[in-house]
């Protein structure tokens, strides 16, 4: 299905089921005889990049046989626990180091779907070199239930000894010793709009507009494109009228904001931020409440771009707003992304500095009704 299959698909109100297969870098199911998709020599270690790029379903990744040492997740350097297997959610990426310590032999690397009725299976071929024994038909089993994944995301660790410190507290190894000047709560809601399928975020779904969000503010022209802060930190009543528009939020430059993403439905969900990472200090069933801040890790958090959120259940974030822009926090889940379960966040400095932020280039594209306008004046 291409895209613009694929957009009719959603406008005329339906949402995507799910997904036909997983692949391993193209490759469904390995068969005996396969190629191998890696080849590896005994006695060495290798590192693995690991990369949910599906438009719906978690996976769990596991080699047959091996233990991941995990090393590294969205950039960040992390305490070097080992796994049997990882769930990487919607978005995700991990860093593993795998040590070819096994008899020589084929060995299956295996991917497969989490909490969905059916389970999903890929699998490709790991090679020792010089082998041709065939892998084992026998692949390992993956977890059953997402309390184990929720607690396989609490032992993961900022590793405090990689890297170099900075002297500032946002992204320095302090943030649990910053004041919250805001707690913006975020829910989301499935809802019918006009009969089609729509989803929410504290009951806006949104539309892009026909001027591109970030040029309509520099221009000055936002009033006449969208409204700011059309929703409120606090969700909605349940079975609030849903709002189909633009949907951006104003955040104060430099403020130190915790975000509650929470999740009433009954399927996993998966946020990405632009523009920032953030620390994801807590998550948990049911509803949050300030006494949850009392499971909060608030000393080695790993600091990310995308996290996940269970069903019925929350997780919380903070973050510096000190990246000046329109940065989009928005659902990893393609369906749903599409069809509204997006925000932007407006980050403004008020001092107009090119320290904070880049005036835009003469020879941009523009389009809509900032075509002609004159430039605004430059920041200094």
């Amino acid at each position: 299905m291409g895209h613009k299959e694929l957009a009719r698909f959603l406008d005329s109100g339906r949402h995507l089921t799910r997904a036909r297969g997983v692949i391993i870098n193209g490759q469904t199911e390995a068969k005996p005889g396969d190629a191998p998709l890696f080849q590896v020599e005994a006695g060495k270690v290798y590192r693995f990049r690991v990369c949910n790029v599906g438009v719906k379903a978690s996976l769990n990744f596991r080699i047959q046989g091996h233990q991941l040492k995990l090393v590294e997740m969205d950039g960040s350097h992390t305490v070097q626990n080992v796994y049997d297997s990882l769930d990487v959610h919607a978005g995700q990426c991990y860093s593993v180091l795998v040590a070819a310590d096994q008899i020589p032999r084929d060995y299956l690397l295996v991917a497969s779907t989490r909490f969905q009725k059916t389970e999903q299976i890929a699998t490709a071929v790991i090679r020792y070199s010089g082998s041709n024994t065939p892998a084992s038909p026998d692949i390992p089993p993956a977890p059953t239930s997402w309390a184990w994944s929720l607690n396989q995301w609490r032992s993961f660790r900022w590793n405090l000894t990689a890297s170099a410190a900075r002297p500032n507290p946002q992204g320095s190894y302090h943030y649990g010793q910053i004041n919250i000047t805001r707690t913006i709560k975020l829910a989301s809601s499935p809802a019918s709009v006009d009969g089609k399928l729509r989803y929410a975020l504290n009951g806006v779904s949104h539309s892009d507009s026909d001027v591109p969000l970030k040029l309509a503010e520099y221009f000055g022209i936002s009033d006449t494109v969208f409204k700011y802060n059309q929703i409120a930190d606090e969700p909605p009543a349940v079975g609030s009228p849903v709002t189909i528009a633009p949907n951006v939020i104003k955040a104060e430059f430099r403020t130190f904001v915790e975000i509650i993403l929470e999740n009433p439905e009954n399927s996993v969900q998966s946020y990405h931020l632009n523009g920032y990472s953030f620390f994801p200090v807590g998550m948990g069933p049911g509803k949050w409440t300030p006494e949850s801040r009392r499971m909060y890790n608030l000393l080695d958090a790993v600091s990310r771009h995308t996290i996940q959120v269970y069903p019925s259940s929350w997780t919380a974030i903070m973050l510096t707003f000190d990246n000046a822009g329109m940065w989009n926090l928005r659902s990893e889940i393609w369906d749903r992304r599409y069809l509204g379960q997006q925000l932007y966040v407006s980050v403004l400095s008020p001092e107009r500095s090119i320290r904070d932020e880049y005036n835009m280039p003469e020879n941009a594209i523009r389009c809509g009704a900032v075509t002609g306008l004159p430039l605004p004046a430059p920041y200094a």
